[in-house]
């Protein structure tokens, strides 16, 4: 497998460094930057690019190919001149070069600097793209540097490494935030690539299996997935998957859930570290953050109350619920559920509100198209299902009284849902106070079919034969998140257009529970095969199939992955079943 540097970087689990070929900008030179993805990193999405990485020959700069595997990075310049880089541990990444020198080049801010350490050895403390310290370590040839210090902090700052005689040359680079610790470096460079390759492999094998015809993809699915990990630091309290190590370095509080289904069989405890690792940073009041990463927690937002639904799904599906942990999230998600009713329901009316359409993870849908706060149905229905999930891990856990409690609660809430937002033949978005209707041909407004037959038989019928007209939300790819024939209908337009990949595994999950199977089935089938053609991307133009925005998205190679083995799986059992008659 390799994988392009201008979509995907190259990092490993755990680390917090990532390498990228990036386009040039008004502030910076095209080219292969080493990156950082600690904090606080959100707004705009910036890279965090702290060095630029050049291959040299006789003391200019040459071109090269890079070729990026999970367990390599290698930049070619052509008669058998090389650099090879490999990470020897999450925070720790080695270098050698071959008949060629690299320097690494960084234009400063305040206090930034690079000052010598001891054995040859020099400290990079980075302070103006973010806050994080490299310890550049000379193993084999020479190192030089040009750092000129103007009173708080270098001038510029260029990195030289060259082979000795013009030979081979060998170091390494660690990063930390505090103290730096001496490393014993007792593999060779070959060892430390066997060893990260076999730390994927080992990864990947577990992994759930796909039709063999997604293979390659599946791969880098996984390689996504097993990149985006971060190790625990700051607010990170666990190993955490971040949405991706582009722009998006944070886990959000709806994100973690569909990484904990993804990976429920074969990395049981990161699955459920991913589960909790937002519940670690809970509010006393009951919310969940927006974001974290090792740097920030947001408050901003929130996002919406899918963890009941996904709990359930690990409840009938997989073996992580033990009871130790069904123990672990009874109350934290008995507090984020009453939050909405709390604090989130300026007119008590029963009907939680968003104010914003980042709460509802939705960020700019047309249902948000008129001033906040929104009732919009989705949030109730998601609430229906946590509080009937609440109710069964009550009973397991010997709280009865409290089980009928919640199953209670959730079928009141069911009854106002439908009298509140049910217009005859579409559901509708209210805006709380007044109760205005908001009509909207987003996609949004058809997540409430999650309640499966919950819902009145005509209700159920209404949405699903919408939702089968060619050309409207139905593409040749999947659902499109606005009507393809709503005026406001953009193409790119994030949430109100392209295909994501949560509301199909939504809406995959609301057709099989309405007993659509075959609808079911085709939608999942649209969307493996739109991934698998088009690179696990943020988003897909729901007409071509295009791929927008982020393509080291983790959510959507969770999602796939957890689509693609239950395809694989039915058609196992289907194989099995003609194998038996």
């Amino acid at each position: 497998m390799n994988f392009d540097l201008t979509k995907i970087p190259f990092s490993c689990y755990g680390s917090y460094l990532a390498f990228s070929i990036l386009p040039e900008t008004p502030e910076r030179k095209a080219g292969l930057y080493l990156r950082s993805v600690r904090g606080p990193a959100t707004g705009g999405r910036p890279l965090q690019e702290i060095l630029l990485m050049e291959l040299l020959a006789d003391g200019e700069p040459i071109p090269f190919e890079a070729e990026a595997e999970a367990h390599r990075l290698r930049l070619s310049a052509g008669n058998g001149r090389q650099a090879e880089v490999s990470f020897e541990a999450a925070d720790s990444v080695r270098f050698r070069l071959r008949g060629v020198s690299i320097r690494f080049s960084m234009a400063t801010g305040a206090y930034d600097n690079f000052i010598p350490h001891t054995n040859g050895k020099w400290m990079l403390t980075v302070n103006t793209i973010c806050e994080t310290k490299l310890m550049f370590a000379p193993l084999e040839g020479r190192m030089e540097s040009d750092a000129p210090w103007q009173a708080e902090n270098c001038e510029a700052i260029s990195i030289l490494f060259h082979p000795e005689n013009g030979e081979a040359c060998e170091f390494a680079i660690d990063e930390f935030i505090v103290g730096w610790n001496e490393r014993q470096r007792l593999d060779s460079f070959d060892e430390c690539l066997t060893n990260a390759k076999n730390a994927f492999a080992n990864w990947m094998s577990a992994m759930p299996a796909v039709p063999a015809r997604y293979a390659e993809a599946r791969e880098l699915a996984c390689y996504i997935m097993w990149s985006c990990v971060v190790a625990p630091s700051g607010h990170v309290t666990r190993d955490a998957i971040f949405a991706s190590k582009n722009g998006m370095i944070g886990a959000w509080s709806w994100d973690h859930c569909f990484h904990a289904l993804s990976l429920a069989e074969a990395h049981p405890q990161l699955a459920w570290d991913q589960f909790m690792a937002l519940f670690d940073q809970q509010d006393a009041s009951g919310v969940l953050p927006d974001l974290i990463n090792d740097r920030l927690i947001s408050w901003s937002f929130c996002k919406p109350p899918v963890h009941g639904w996904i709990l359930n799904r690990l409840l009938q599906n997989s073996n992580l619920l033990t009871d130790e942990r069904l123990h672990e999230i009874y109350e934290p998600l008995s507090r984020w559920t009453n939050w909405w009713f709390e604090r989130r329901d300026d007119d008590r009316d029963g009907i939680p509100q968003c104010n914003h359409g980042n709460d509802g993870g939705w960020d700019n849908s047309t249902v948000f198209s008129v001033r906040p706060p929104i009732e919009s149905p989705e949030i109730s229905a998601y609430l229906v299902l946590q509080m009937e999930t609440l109710a069964e891990i009550a009973k397991r856990i010997g709280k009865m009284g409290e089980a009928q409690v919640w199953l209670v609660r959730a079928e009141e809430l069911t009854a106002r849902l439908l009298e509140h937002f049910w217009r005859g033949d579409h559901f509708v978005g209210v805006q709380a106070g007044g109760h205005a209707d908001i009509e909207s041909q987003s996609l949004l407004l058809y997540m409430p079919l999650i309640l499966g037959r919950r819902l009145p038989q005509d209700t159920r019928e209404n949405m699903i034969a919408q939702l089968k007209v060619p050309g409207e939300f139905l593409s040749p790819h999947g659902f499109a998140t606005e009507n393809l024939k709503s005026p406001l209908y953009r193409s790119r337009g994030y949430w109100r257009g392209p295909i994501w990949a949560a509301p199909t595994l939504i809406l995959f999950d609301a057709l099989m529970a309405c007993g659509e199977v075959e609808f079911a089935g085709e939608i999942r089938q649209r969307f493996i095969d739109l991934v698998a053609q088009n690179g696990f991307a943020e988003n897909f133009d729901a007409q071509t199939g295009q791929g927008y925005h982020d393509f080291h998205f983790s959510w959507t190679s969770g999602i796939w992955l957890a689509l693609a083995h239950e395809a694989f799986e039915e058609k196992m059992i289907r194989r099995t079943g003609r194998e038996g008659t």
